[in-house]
Parts: C-alpha cells; structure tokens; sequence
C-alpha cells in the first residue's frame, strides 16, 4: 500500500477545482472549499478504481479526515 501522503497526493489530483497545496492527510476533507457531494462520489469511485475498495455511506460518515479514508481503505484491503 501507498504512504498516507500519497495517497492524498492522488486523492486531490482528483478534484480539478482544488490547489494541491491545501489538503493534507489531517485534513478534514469536509472542509475542502465548494464541499459537495460531488465530491463525496468522486471519493468512493477513486477508491474503488485506485484501490478495488468499496466504500459505503457509513464508511464515509464515520471519517472526517484523508487520514481516516487511507485508514478505511488500508484495513479493507487487510481484510
């Protein structure tokens, strides 16, 4: 598996409207600015197509941070 900040650094190569330079793995992605959840689908379709990971609603309701989403997607992936 990829380093947290990696793969923050390909999750915000994702959003087209977003610096890179704002978000971090202790972000909280929520906070990203224009939060919408467009955002929230381009997460799960980046993580099912990056990582062959499914995130769900509850999955996503439980995180706040980058950190959380690597964390989720690591232990699935162990799982």
């Amino acid at each position: 598996m990829i380093s947290a900040e990696e793969f923050t650094k390909q999750l915000v190569s994702e959003f087209e409207d977003v610096p890179e330079n704002i978000i971090f793995p202790d972000t909280n992605y929520r906070d990203i600015p224009n939060w919408s959840s467009m955002y929230a689908l381009i997460i799960i379709a980046f993580i099912d197509a990056n990582f062959d990971v499914q995130l769900n609603a509850n999955d996503l309701k439980n995180t706040q941070t980058v950190r959380d989403l690597y964390s989720i997607v690591c232990a699935k992936m162990n799982s």
